[in-house]
């Protein structure tokens, strides 16, 4: 049981990659795709910790992830409605262990960098609109507690932190249904990130 709200699964530090693993995964993992991604699962961390994993929900812009922690703790931050991080980075980093435990609403099958994905850009994702927002989702004390020091080190380096591999924020803005396996479309980009 968490010590406090909303904190979420521990992590099993037997799991618990080094850099070197990290860094030996990360260079055989295949490009991600650009333009037309997809939903690999959804999350909703609810009150007690516990992550639910549900098949479909219903995103908006009132209340994100119906049920999730942003809505209950930080509604008054839209940049930060939707954590989203790429599925095959969170296989890597989690070493087997449940994806879920990283704290993300959106596991997807896309390229999460700045490049790819500057700030201001809208997909498509299911039948919901989100854009990207300028909010940096960085690595914290929670990530390290469940995946491990490397883990933090890896997405937090600054040679790798345009890639966002620790993830990104989105915010609704138009509801709409979104299901595991839901096509993820960009549909414009943002103004191109300058350095």
């Amino acid at each position: 049981m968490a010590d406090r709200e909303d904190y979420g699964p521990r992590g099993d530090p037997s799991r618990h990659l080094t850099l070197e693993q990290i860094e030996d995964g990360w260079a055989e993992l295949p490009p991600a795709p650009t333009n037309l991604g997809r939903v690999a699962l959804i999350v909703a961390r609810r009150a007690d910790g516990v992550r639910e994993t549900p098949e479909r929900v219903r995103v908006t812009p009132e209340r994100g992830v119906p049920g999730d922690r942003w809505e209950r703790l930080t509604r008054d931050r839209p940049e930060m409605q939707l954590a989203v991080m790429r599925r095959d980075v969170a296989e890597l980093l989690a070493g087997g262990q449940p994806i879920s435990h990283a704290g993300d609403n959106l596991f997807v099958d896309l390229e999460l960098s700045a490049e790819n994905l500057p700030v201001g850009t809208r997909l498509a994702v299911g039948e919901a609109e989100v854009e990207m927002t300028p909010e940096p989702h960085d690595g914290c004390r929670k990530l390290m507690d469940r995946f491990g020091n490397a883990a933090l080190r890896f997405t937090s380096s600054p040679e790798r932190r345009s890639l966002n591999l620790r993830g990104v924020y989105w915010t609704v803005v138009e509801e709409g249904d979104v299901a595991v396996g839901d096509p993820i479309r960009v549909l414009t980009r943002g103004p191109a990130a300058t350095g």
